[in-house]
């Protein structure tokens, strides 16, 4: 195979096959099974620690009621991560390298320290989850454990020399560990399922902050990241480059991450109705109540250890423990990722899993020094915040590459799968907003601060929400400054566009 290079950058493909995974030109069913495993090394993302802390929390402040939302958000998810597969299966480029090449110098650098900042974000919760569970088992204090996550990530990574498919099916097991853990727990919590039917399928929002535990809950189920990894991902497989080829990819890929995503949303029903069943039992002790009240990953192993048994805890830990593992591995990888397409920079995984470890241990380990398990706690709290604010800044350049270069089937078909996912991006981008606005109002007018305090926190903060604002509306109404799209092609010729990519592949060894 001759040597070619991905438009806009300079990465080359490698002539080794021994890591690709091959899919039959044959039409066949049998061909879905091929396709098994980006979905559910994205679904990681969605059942991390920081998506366990915000669970516990909506479970034990509002029993079932905010169960809706991991409803809205998984639907969400579903459609806007079949979009990332999408996007990489019909141009054989994944999004960070489409931001590349669109997007000039500046806003391209700048998009660049967003989405690493999003990766940090999100290995923060990974880090401190690990922590808990370390010290759940082993009596291991916070701040040591907090050390030790960087050293056990990097065994887990070592079995990456053994392919990238070896590495799905740990993942996917570790998946199950944790599905089949809250299965039990849920087993012996015994929630009311009529409360939590009607807690899924009825919306409401009640009580003082329970729009900012919502916003929580959404900003730790639709990650920033996992829009770049899932749109490389789907470029580990050598898929046939013929209409009916691409659109079977398509298909079987959302046919994948729908039962992935279907996992993680019945882990996440788990979690919150575990948690609420536990708190809003009637024989709480008051320590236990005083538990519900602020709970935290680490405050859920003593509360379930008192209320359900010394082997809910156990069992507990041992899923926060797969949970904060395998989102490493999945958040390596995506900085990975982010860093080749954005600056066409490529680094071994263990090098890229050591800065970005160290980013997200240095304010984990001081946070746990200082303010302890509970300070910890809420240090993932507000990494899930940052994560949702910083959402439109991938989830925008996705949308408007997919709708351009993804045309598939007819034009009122591409328009009406334009509008759907125009209007779920919007609405998830109007609610960050709101509430980033609404909070911060209320900081001003009701953090009994000086005048001038009042005065100058005014200005530096609606400054920045006047650039935020301005970024995104930048984003939204830039047109495209390729002229050309990427349809699926008309015959089975091979470009070097639409060339499977090795070197995509080769970045895990």
């Amino acid at each position: 195979m001759a040597d070619a290079t991905a438009s806009g950058g300079n990465t080359s493909f490698s002539n080794s096959n021994s890591n690709k995974i091959l899919v039959s030109e044959k039409k066949s069913w049998k061909n879905f099974f091929s396709y098994l495993g980006p979905g559910f090394l994205v679904s990681i993302a969605y059942i991390d620690p920081g998506n366990f802390e915000t669970d516990l929390q909506s479970g034990a402040q509002y029993k079932y009621e905010l169960l809706w939302i991991i409803l809205v958000a998984s639907c969400a998810a579903l459609v806007i991560q079949s979009l990332a597969a999408n996007l990489g299966v019909v141009t054989g480029k994944h999004l960070a390298e489409h931001c590349r090449a669109e997007y000039s110098k500046v806003p391209n650098f700048m998009l660049w320290v967003v989405a690493e900042i999003a990766v940090v974000a999100c290995d923060i919760p990974e880090v401190i989850g690990t922590a808990f569970a370390l010290n759940m088992l082993f009596n291991i204090p916070v701040w040591i454990g907090v050390l030790l996550t960087g050293f056990s990530t990097l065994i887990l990574l070592a079995l990456q020399k053994y392919g990238i498919r070896k590495l799905e099916f740990l993942i996917a097991f570790l998946v199950l560990t944790i599905a089949l853990c809250f299965l039990i727990e849920l087993h012996y919590s015994k929630p009311d399922p009529k409360e939590v039917l009607y807690g899924l399928f009825v919306p409401q929002l009640k009580g003082n902050g329970a729009t900012g535990l919502a916003i929580s809950l959404l900003g730790a189920m639709v990650m920033p990241h996992n829009l770049f990894l899932h749109s490389a991902l789907v470029l580990s497989r050598k898929i046939p480059r013929s209409v009916t080829g691409i659109k079977e990819a398509c298909r079987y890929y959302l046919i994948e991450s729908g039962l992935a995503l279907t996992v993680a949303f019945l882990i996440n029903v788990s979690v919150i109705s575990v948690s609420g069943a536990v708190c809003n039992a009637s024989d709480l002790s008051p320590e236990d109540q005083a538990s519900c009240e602020d709970l935290d990953l680490n405050k859920a192993s003593f509360l379930l250890r008192n209320v359900v048994g010394k082997w809910s805890s156990k069992l507990f830990a041992i899923a926060l423990l797969a949970s904060g593992q395998s989102s490493t591995i999945t958040g390596t990888y995506a900085g990975q990722y982010v860093m080749q397409g954005f600056l066409d920079l490529t680094l071994r995984p263990w090098l890229r899993n050591f800065l970005t470890r160290c980013l997200a241990i240095i304010p984990s380990l001081i946070v746990a020094l200082i303010g302890g398990s509970a300070g910890a706690g809420k240090l993932i709290i507000i990494a899930s915040m940052i994560l949702s604010f910083e959402l439109p800044f991938a989830l925008v350049p996705l949308l408007k590459f997919t709708c351009s270069k993804t045309k598939m089937g007819s034009h009122a078909n591409s328009l009406l799968i334009s509008s759907v996912t125009w209007v779920i991006g919007g609405l998830i981008m109007g609610i960050n907003i709101y509430y980033l606005v609404s909070s911060f109002i209320k900081l001003i007018l009701h953090g009994h601060m000086k005048l001038v305090a009042v005065v100058f926190l005014g200005i530096l903060g609606f400054s920045g929400i006047a650039i935020y604002l301005a970024a995104i509306g930048y984003l939204v109404l830039r047109k495209n400054r390729e002229s050309s799209t990427h349809c699926l092609p008309s015959s089975n010729s091979q470009t070097a566009e639409t060339l499977p990519r090795e070197d995509t592949v080769n970045m895990h060894t």
